[in-house]
């Protein structure tokens, strides 16, 4: 039986630190595609993370499972479509649509999620201030964004490539309701699982569709590894650890806060100009989160919820 969502300070810690590891990612991605096709992008991202994780849960013992022959299924169908399937569309679709587009289509996660926990996950309902909340801080990320959300890149392939992307964030919505669902399970060794499984999915993928791996500079590989060991290896056990405690939906704040991040990024490392929206769609974000989690800030500072 699935147990109500425990929302701690060190729950919101954890969903900061996604925010800013994700915040990089796509920029990350983008410099990799630049050195190797986009399906052999996401098998190198996977493959590594995969590596580095069996090693650290190796070294831990190795503990997973108590589960049921038919917490297989789940488990497998949470591997594929929260690490193999949007690996591969966000690599391939950001060849043709905008990062301003990718950025929009990751907040709209939790959009999807939303309906989806008040329906499959105990302690996760639906209520007004909380779609008000979630509406809001989607609201601050349109303003961030502004027009470019919706700028042509002028590809013909930009149709396909947003699809893509709003499909990857849909198979994000969809796999956190399934994780959250599962068995009590050692962390360490279901984010080794989910990644094994994703592996055999993308990297047969990128056989068929590329041919061999293109052996790219040092700095292909690096971009590569990166990926793998941050964004993909760490974020991912971090991700299962929030989904598992505080629940689907309040795991879905973290992609608000990813185009925040992108562009602090891009200001402060890419040189690019401050956008003028920024503190007014800075404070939607922050009072989305606050409206749609009124009652978990109040029990952290500990007041009772009204």
């Amino acid at each position: 039986m699935t147990s109500a969502p425990d929302i701690t300070l060190k729950s919101w810690l954890m969903v900061a630190l996604l925010g800013l590891i994700w915040g990089g990612t796509f920029m990350v991605q983008k410099l990799a595609l630049g050195h190797m096709p986009p399906f052999w992008v996401a098998a190198g991202r996977i493959g590594f993370a995969a590596v580095i994780t069996i090693a650290v849960w190796q070294l831990r013992g190795g503990r997973m499972f108590t589960t049921e022959a038919t917490d297989w299924p789940r488990l497998a169908f949470v591997s594929i479509f929260s690490a193999a399937v949007p690996f591969m569309f966000l690599a391939w679709a950001q060849q043709y649509v905008t990062s301003a587009f990718t950025g929009v289509s990751m907040a709209a996660v939790a959009l999807f999620v939303l309906p989806l926990a008040h329906f499959f996950v105990p302690g996760e309902r639906m209520t007004l201030r909380r779609t008000l909340g979630f509406l809001i801080g989607f609201s601050g990320v349109v303003v961030l964004i502004g027009p470019a959300a919706f700028a042509s890149t002028g590809s013909p392939l930009e149709g396909y490539g947003r699809i893509a992307c709003l499909a990857a964030a849909c198979c994000y919505g969809v796999s956190s309701i399934v994780l959250r669902k599962l068995p009590p399970l050692d962390p360490v060794g279901l984010s080794a699982a989910t990644l094994i499984f994703g592996s055999f999915v993308v990297i047969p993928i990128a056989f068929v569709q590329h041919g061999l791996p293109p052996m790219p500079p040092l700095e292909g590989l690096a971009l590569v590894a990166l990926l793998g060991l941050v964004p993909t290896a760490g974020a991912n056990l971090l991700r299962i650890v929030v989904i598992r405690s505080a629940g689907p939906v309040f795991m879905s704040l973290t992609n608000y806060q990813v185009p925040l991040w992108s562009v602090v990024f891009g200001v402060t490392l890419m040189g690019e100009p401050l956008p003028g929206s920024m503190i007014w769609a800075t404070l939607l974000i922050l009072s989305g989160v606050a409206l749609s989690q009124l009652g978990a800030l109040q029990r952290l500072f500990g007041s009772k919820a009204t």
